[in-house]
């Protein structure tokens, strides 16, 4: 017994011995390298498996043979359990940076996920500085800078995330993908969320996102954080996006461009370092060519058109193929971003929405993302909080299914004050239920040399900066009243409504909204960039950017039409100007304007200030967004009751109710007629009115109604229509009145 004990625990020694040696190459503990060996991986302290480098460079050749510098990392080997198969949370950089290294990884490392990350081509160690260019001069000769080409810089990344899934017997889930990013790494992950399964060849055509060993992959979900959706609007708008809209691709004539960031942005690539082709080498990524194109300025020509025609075909998610539905996204736009600000995310967000109501989208916004953003914590926090939920629900099945819609903080001042919110709503349409208008039918003239000065440049302030409120000379100026004292909140972007006058075809009008305080200085709260249709006068509509802001009591808005956000000379190094002053700029004539700014206060609050939002103003070619649409704020209808006429027989007083399911239902007129003798017998205004209200009216009597009514005794008929501008034809709604007959 003694010798059958030594025996079996020498076999028990020896099969403890024989896994340990099995085991590792079984479950693949050691990840040695990644992509074909081109990039060694080592194991950290903790447990991760890190394949990259800081320092020199770790890269591995794109599809095309330009040598791309990579990190990607595992979590710690499992206790058990297979080791693969890991959800790949591919991470991504902005613009002139290079790949997030191991500790920016590291979060969700300690979540379970795999990581990627690239220097995008033509930056820094991806053919951007001159030892990558030595160490493979044939491969970078075509490795510059695309300006996040479908066909180019996200095909490289679709195809790394190709070659993690065939590493092995699998190093990642092709099905369990997610992009994140900001800036130009949220252009990125915006492009992978549009394009889901699919990949752009260099030849435009569009294929399944497939391994080079045939395995299907699919992005999960995507969280762009501050990105572009058309690269051309983002940097030179024309004032063709409405927020409102189904549709709103870049339209019209070459906009006005934002010349602090595009300078800058040129600028700061070139020193990241960077690498640009060559002036006209290759018209798909002419980056020097065409910042020099817009610093001409005005006359726009056919190869402008050629240039706004690249942007939006072949680097902005918008003109990505959308016949099928996109990832789960989670889009965050900055409220005080002038770069690429909230309408970047809005207009994907509607359209998408319009084609597939199901879709998971989602929109966040507050101050944060590029200058003049303030990017406090508190709002920073709440989005790092969403896009951990967004991720880890639709990779891995954890958590309650996230919520949909908008959530939105507003911005403050100062600095240390907390942001407002969160506000949240089912969707951008619900957001701000009520509105508060401005109109000057008065003939004003934005003068040819009207301008900034350069105030309020995001490139030199910050979001709080003030000014002293003077009235900029040239200027056409519209004060609002002072607010109330309970103050009201603006939420989304002010519109406005005009006819516009002028001539030429290169005059331009700049927009800013202003917040005048009582001590005598004013904030910039939002502004726009916009060319009007030449001639007139003719009726437009334009907004300006989305915002949240909080107008105190006492504060006076100010809207500020202008011919340049910025300087009226243009020098080097063009970075005085937010918007480029306009080559022979002409004088501009407005008049009957009309300006509407949506409110989180609700319609018929503060004392009558605060109204329904009229119906949309849709120029020609545009459709109403969905859900805009089905946001309508009809006629109230007359409550279901019987009328009693009081006062000696020369009074009714009747009561109108909005319907609960609406916000809130249009001011109008009720009007009541004899239903057989079809007079009129009297009418009576009423203000708008809160979904659910039934306000009474007092409704005299003409001489006629009342002699009807006292040798007829009939039953009267009634309709109500509508008193706001913009409708064409008067919206009558007809219905009946309970009741046999007027009582006396």
């Amino acid at each position: 017994m003694i010798g059958c004990d030594r025996v079996s625990k020498k076999l028990i020694v020896f099969a403890a011995f024989a896994a340990a040696l099995v085991a590792p190459q079984a479950a693949q503990a050691t990840i040695s390298s990644v992509f074909d060996g081109d990039v060694a991986c080592t194991v950290q302290g903790d447990g991760v498996r890190f394949c990259g480098s800081s320092t020199p460079r770790s890269t591995s050749e794109a599809w095309d043979g330009v040598p791309i510098d990579v990190n990607v990392a595992f979590p710690p080997e499992p206790a058990s359990g297979p080791d693969g198969d890991f959800p790949l949370v591919m991470m991504f950089h902005g613009y002139g940076g290079g790949k997030i290294g191991l500790g920016g990884m590291q979060h969700w490392l300690d979540k379970g996920y795999a990581t990627f990350s690239m220097t995008d081509r033509g930056f820094r160690e991806s053919c951007g500085s001159a030892a990558s260019k030595a160490a493979d001069p044939s491969g970078c000769a075509n490795g510059y800078v695309r300006l996040i080409d479908n066909r180019y810089e996200v095909r490289d990344a679709q195809e790394f995330a190709g070659r993690l899934a065939d590493e092995g017997a699998g190093l990642i889930d092709p099905q369990r993908i997610a992009a994140i990013g900001g800036s130009y790494g949220g252009g990125m992950s915006m492009a992978l969320g549009a394009l889901k399964d699919r990949m752009v060849m260099p030849d435009y055509s569009v294929v399944p996102w497939k391994s080079p060993a045939g395995k299907a992959l699919e992005i999960a979900a995507t969280a762009p954080n501050i990105p572009w959706t058309d690269l051309a609007y983002s940097l030179a708008p024309n004032g063709s996006t409405l927020d409102y809209v189904t549709d709103a691709p870049y339209t019209g004539r070459v906009g006005v461009s934002k010349q602090s960031y595009v300078s800058g942005l040129f600028l700061s690539g070139l020193g990241a370092p960077g690498f640009y082709a060559p002036e006209g080498s290759d018209p798909t990524a002419d980056l020097i060519g065409w910042r020099d194109r817009l610093n001409e300025g005005e006359p726009y020509g056919p190869e402008s058109q050629a240039i706004i025609d690249e942007l939006t075909q072949h680097h902005s998610s918008y003109y990505i193929d959308h016949s099928e539905k996109p990832a789960p996204m989670l889009m965050s736009s900055g409220f005080t971003d002038d770069l690429f600000p909230a309408d970047e995310t809005i207009r994907y967000y509607n359209r998408t929405k319009a084609e597939y109501p199901d879709a998971d989208l989602a929109l966040f916004f507050g101050d944060f993302g590029h200058p003049r953003a303030q990017n406090k914590p508190d709002v920073t926090g709440a989005l790092d909080d969403r896009q951990d939920a967004w991720i880890d629900y639709y990779l891995k099945g954890e958590g309650t299914e996230p919520r949909q819609g908008v959530e939105a903080y507003t911005e403050t001042c100062p600095g240390s004050e907390p942001s407002g919110g969160p506000y949240t709503a089912k969707n951008w349409a619900s957001i701000a239920p009520g509105e508060v208008r401005y109109s000057d039918p008065a003939e004003h003239t934005i003068a040819a040399d009207s301008s900034t000065g350069g105030a309020f440049n995001p490139t030199s302030t910050g979001a709080c900066a003030t000014t002293p409120s003077a009235d900029t000379e040239g200027a056409a100026i519209y004060e609002l009243d002072p607010a109330p004292d309970e103050g009201y909140t603006l939420m989304g972007a002010v519109s406005v409504v005009a006819k516009f006058e002028l001539s030429g075809d290169t005059s331009q009008v700049a927009a800013r909204l202003l917040d005048m305080a009582p001590d005598g200085t004013e904030s910039l709260v939002d502004r726009g960039l916009w060319r009007p249709a030449e001639g007139g006068p003719t009726k437009q509509v334009f907004q300006l950017h989305p915002n949240g802001w909080t107008f105190a009591g006492g504060h006076v808005p100010k809207l500020e039409l202008i011919a340049a956000d910025g300087t009226v000379v243009n020098t080097e190094p063009f970075l005085t100007s937010y918007g480029r002053p306009s080559n022979d700029q002409q004088d501009v004539t407005v008049s009957d304007l009309e300006m509407r700014m949506p409110v989180l206060e609700k319609p018929g609050t503060l004392g009558g200030l605060v109204g329904a939002p009229a119906p949309k103003y849709v120029p020609q070619g545009y459709d109403l967004a969905p859900d805009f649409a089905a946001l309508r704020h009809p006629n109230p209808r007359l409550l279901n009751r019987k009328l009693r006429v009081s006062g000696k027989g020369k009074i009714v007083k009747p009561r109108v109710k909005c319907p609960k399911k609406f916000d809130s239902c249009h001011a109008g007129r009720l009007t009541l007629k004899a239903r057989d003798a079809g007079f009129k017998m009297g009418s009576a205004k009423f203000g708008t009115v809160d979904g659910g209200g039934t306000p009474k009216l007092t409704i005299r009597l003409t001489k006629r109604a009342r002699k009807y009514i006292k040798t007829k005794h009939r039953r009267l008929a009634f309709e109500s229509t509508t008193s706001v501008a913009e409708v064409a034809k008067a919206n009558h709604q007809r219905g009946k009145i309970i009741g046999k007959k007027i009582r006396r």
